[in-house]
C-alpha cells in the first residue's frame, strides 16, 4: 500500500509538469487526468505481473512514461511490437473496463510460451500476429500506441529472424491510419548518432532522434512533445545496447507524436 501511494503521488507530480495551458475545461482534462494517474499506479502496482518484468520498471518508469504520454482510461491501445507484452499487460488494468488493448506482434518475433502466460494472468489482451514486413490491421482503431525500443528495427535486416530490408514510410503509412484522429503514438528508442541509418542500427540498435522525428512526421504525424526522463549523458552512442555495460542503461528518447484530428 505504500508503494502505491508513493507512486500516486509521483504521478500527480508528472501530470502537474505535464499540464497544459488554463483553458475553460481545464477542469475536465485535470479529472481525466487524475483518474488515469491512479489506474497507471495500480496498474505497475499489480502483484500478478511477473517479477522479470517488475525488475524493467526502475529502468523503464511505466507508470510516468504512460502519465506523459496521456493515457487515459477509456482509451483503445495497441501496443505495436509488443515482444513479452511488458506494455500490453499495464495498459490492459491502466485503461479499465471501458478500454481495450491489442498486442501487435509480428510473426517472426511472436513466443507462443510467453503469450500463453500472458493470456493467462490477463484474458482480456487482444493478440494480433501480422508479417514483420506488412502492418495492415485496419483504420481508425486506436486512440492509443506505444512503440517501446523497437521503432529501429525498421531499419534493421536479419536472415535469424526472416526480417528483409524494411520500408519504414510504408509502416508509418499502416499506423497512421490504424490510429483515430486525435490519436496518441508514445515512442521509445535507445538514442544514436546521426549518419547512415541502417548501418548505425545494424551495429548498435541504436537510431538518431531526428530520423524518428523526420519520419513520422512525414507520414502525417505532429511531433506534440519530448521528455528527457530517460535520459542518460553517460551513455556511448558507440556501443550496442545488448552490450551489458549499457544493457537497460541506454540514453533514451521519448517522443509523444499525434494525429490531427482535422
Amino acid at each position: 500500500m505504500k508503494a502505491h501511494l508513493i507512486l500516486t503521488n509521483a504521478l500527480a507530480l508528472a501530470l502537474a509538469a505535464c499540464s497544459q495551458p488554463a483553458s475553460e475545461n481545464t477542469e475536465e482534462v485535470a479529472a481525466a487526468q487524475t483518474v488515469s494517474a491512479e489506474a497507471l499506479g495500480a496498474a505497475v502496482a499489480n502483484e500478478a505481473r511477473p517479477e522479470r518484468a517488475r525488475e524493467l520498471d526502475e529502468g523503464r518508469k511505466p507508470a510516468e512514461i504512460l502519465a506523459f504520454f496521456g493515457l487515459e482510461q477509456g482509451d483503445d491501445a495497441a501496443d505495436v511490437i509488443s515482444g513479452g507484452g511488458y506494455w500490453a499487460e499495464i495498459l490492459a488494468r491502466a485503461v479499465g473496463d471501458s478500454g481495450s488493448v491489442t498486442a501487435l506482434e509480428p510473426e517472426q518475433f511472436f513466443n507462443e510460451e510467453a503469450w500463453t502466460a500472458l493470456s493467462e494472468r490477463e484474458p482480456g489482451i487482444a493478440l494480433e500476429r501480422y508479417p514483420f514486413e506488412k502492418l495492415a490491421p485496419g483504420a481508425d482503431r486506436f486512440d492509443f500506441a506505444i512503440m517501446n525500443l523497437n521503432y529501429h528495427d525498421l531499419y534493421w535486416e536479419s536472415e535469424e529472424y526472416s526480417v528483409s530490408r524494411q520500408d519504414p514510410a510504408a509502416f508509418l503509412a499502416g499506423l497512421y491510419s490504424v490510429m483515430k484522429p486525435g490519436g496518441v503514438v508514445g515512442v521509445i528508442d535507445h538514442a544514436g548518432s546521426e549518419g547512415d541509418t541502417r548501418a548505425i542500427v545494424e551495429e548498435t540498435h541504436r537510431i538518431a532522434p531526428s530520423v524518428v522525428k523526420a519520419d513520422f512526421e512525414k507520414a502525417g504525424f505532429v511531433l506534440e512533445a519530448q521528455s528527457d526522463m530517460l535520459a542518460n549523458p553517460d551513455d556511448d552512442y558507440e556501443t550496442s545496447v545488448f552490450d551489458p555495460s549499457v544493457r537497460g542503461k541506454t540514453d533514451r528518447f521519448v517522443m509523444k507524436f499525434v494525429k490531427p484530428a482535422g
